[in-house]
């Protein structure tokens, strides 16, 4: 399986000898497997076995249609909550940085718990993901709108950017379905090195933001940040493309049907990263 910049597919856990964890033996998708494991085991420095996913004949494989309703429930509790978040919020304005910074904090621990403790199928952390996450999302819109602009185009911009993200999302969907852009290993390195460049990027300017007002210039509203969020955007929509082949290549491989909690919880990592980062390039132009 080619690897992605995602690393809740990454880590999709796998018994020894092969397999998805904990969902017996099957013997289908050999070969394809074999190939997979073997590109894992290259990149990585680390030698899967070439075995197809097992699972117990009870245990019914994956569906495109499992991905989508997995993925459906779990937006579906993040935007219920997101809203809750903004209606609080916006009662009680001291509660947005609580929101942010809790719901932001709590939603990371969630991730890695998930995701290094393999536990990506598990739907109670997904969910809890979404909720926590949720109301990171609803505060830090009302902070970007409400606060920092003064209510001006406000909901306009939210709006604006949900349209945006998920027009973005839907777009990458269907060049991957078009097969306009091919998911190379070439590829697959280009863009993961792209999310490391850029997240350095980011670091640094926080860190110079302690001692240079404004840092580096990536986050101050400059020519420099338009650019910058410009990029990040661009990478955001181009992992959507390693995303959907993880996804596509679990499918094939006949993974458990619960495997499609951890590609919801993928998917909706990338959504609400590029969620607030057009949220954030579109509150540039709302400055004066």
């Amino acid at each position: 399986m080619r690897t992605t910049s995602n690393p809740v597919f990454r880590n999709l856990p796998r018994q020894e000898g092969g397999g998805y964890a904990n969902f017996g033996s099957g013997v289908t998708g050999a070969g394809q497997m074999g190939q997979m494991g073997q590109q894992y085991g290259n990149q990585y420095g680390q030698q899967y076995p070439p075995q197809p996913y097992q699972q117990a004949p009870a245990t019914r494989a994956m569906t495109i249609d499992d991905v989508v309703t997995k993925t459906a429930i779990t937006l579906g509790v993040l935007a219920l909550s997101a809203i809750i978040s903004y209606g609080l919020t916006n009662a009680n304005t001291s509660l947005a940085p609580l929101f942010v910074i809790g719901g932001g904090l709590i939603g990371l621990v969630l991730v890695l718990i998930a995701t290094f403790a393999n536990k990506m199928d598990n739907p109670v952390l997904v969910l809890s993901y979404a909720v926590f996450e949720g109301l990171f999302v609803g505060a830090l819109s009302f902070m970007f709108t409400n606060i920092e602009f003064s209510g001006v185009g406000g909901s306009a911009m939210i709006a604006q950017a949900v349209l945006g993200t998920f027009g973005v999302f839907a777009g990458m969907l269907v060049v991957y379905k078009t097969g306009a852009i091919r998911v190379t290993p070439r590829f697959t390195r280009m863009i993961v090195g792209a999310m490391i460049g850029v997240l350095v990027l980011a670091l640094g300017n926080l860190v110079a933001s302690f001692f240079i007002s404004g840092g580096l210039g990536l986050r101050d509203g400059g020519p420099l940040a338009i650019i910058f969020s410009l990029v990040v955007i661009a990478i955001a929509a181009f992992s959507f493309l390693l995303d959907f082949d993880a996804a596509d290549q679990l499918i094939r491989a006949q993974a458990p049907e619960k495997a499609a909690w951890g590609v919801a919880l993928g998917l909706t990592v990338t959504l609400v990263w590029l969620y607030v980062e057009i949220l954030r390039l579109l509150s540039y132009f709302q400055r004066d």
